[in-house]
């Protein structure tokens, strides 16, 4: 559905009224430069991000990984295994934080919540059709609920990405909100896919979008397309949930999944929030970092030796 512009000279009978989601992107500003947003990231890595970079931040960072396996060769059994390391680490090292969740397939989600003894450890399952949200809306409403039914305590959906790039802004938000409402309590992250939106005005765009259509998170990426998590995406991300929260007084969480590789990139992740959203979102229910590789790489710094927990 084409944006349009109530200022312009209409007719009353072929001016269809904006919509609620039309109405809410009119109260932010989405005017945003890339290469504006490139050169504030790069002054912000280069000024902050060496005082970030310290043991105390890297345990904070244990602690918000969402500890990660999607892959086409996960089974019943590589999952409890998944899951037993969880509950070794928590033993192992009683001293450190545990991740904050286990994210899985919805279809592994019995095996987890029954097999999981860390108290705190969140489920999360990808739902709706994930990675690519190419689905009827029905099928994606029945993985939803079965994930729940089944011991996931939070959601991760995609964003119907075709969907806003044509245009359809009420369609992408319906759907967001009616799987919002499949969750009900549960914690629902929306995953934009940042690297296929072209540019920080659409990101901020399908952030604003995503917040208002219930999302409690915003995540960058599934992992899956070309370009994952970026320090640019994040940032315009961190500003939206900034902006929305000072709109709404609502605190949206914040998650950069996908192509976080070393712990030098988790720290670039830590700096943004730290300087766009403040101490606030600094705890792990409001920050969390997507990655399958990340753990045994903090576990090793922090140790101070090669560790290969995970």
């Amino acid at each position: 559905m084409a944006t349009t512009n109530t200022t312009c000279e209409h007719h009353h009978h072929d001016a269809p009224k904006q919509s609620k989601y039309e109405e809410a992107l009119n109260k932010y500003n989405l005017d945003i430069d890339d290469a504006a947003v490139k050169e504030a990231v790069r002054t912000l890595i280069a000024e902050k991000v060496h005082e970030n970079d310290t043991p105390e931040v890297k345990r904070f960072l244990m602690g918000s990984i969402e500890l990660t396996t999607l892959k086409t060769t996960d089974s019943d059994t590589s999952i409890l295994a998944f899951t037993e390391r969880v509950n070794e680490f928590d033993n192992k090292y009683p001293d450190l934080p545990h991740v904050a969740t286990i994210c899985v397939y919805p279809c592994f989600a019995s095996i987890v919540s029954q097999s999981l003894e860390v108290d705190g450890v969140e489920i999360a399952c990808v739902s709706g059709s994930f990675p690519s949200s190419q689905a009827l809306l029905e099928v994606k409403v029945a993985e939803t609920a079965l994930a729940i039914k089944d011991g996931a305590t939070e959601i991760d959906i995609v964003m119907p990405v075709g969907k806003f790039l044509s245009g359809d802004y009420e369609g992408v938000s319906d759907e967001i909100n009616e799987l919002k409402q499949v969750c009900g309590e549960h914690a629902m992250k929306v995953i934009l896919e940042t690297g296929d939106l072209g540019t920080a005005a659409n990101i901020k765009k399908a952030s604003i979008l995503a917040m208002y259509a219930g999302a409690d998170y915003i995540k960058t990426s599934t992992g899956k397309e070309k370009i994952s998590a970026t320090p640019e995406a994040a940032y315009v991300m961190c500003q939206a949930i900034k902006e929305y929260y000072d709109e709404t007084g609502i605190q949206i969480g914040f998650k950069p999944a996908g192509g976080i590789n070393t712990v030098m990139d988790a720290v670039i992740y830590y700096t943004i929030v730290k300087e766009v959203l403040g101490e606030k979102w600094l705890t792990n229910k409001w920050f969390r970092l997507g990655t399958s590789r990340l753990a045994n790489l903090l576990l090793s710094e922090i140790v101070g030796e090669e560790t290969k927990f995970f």
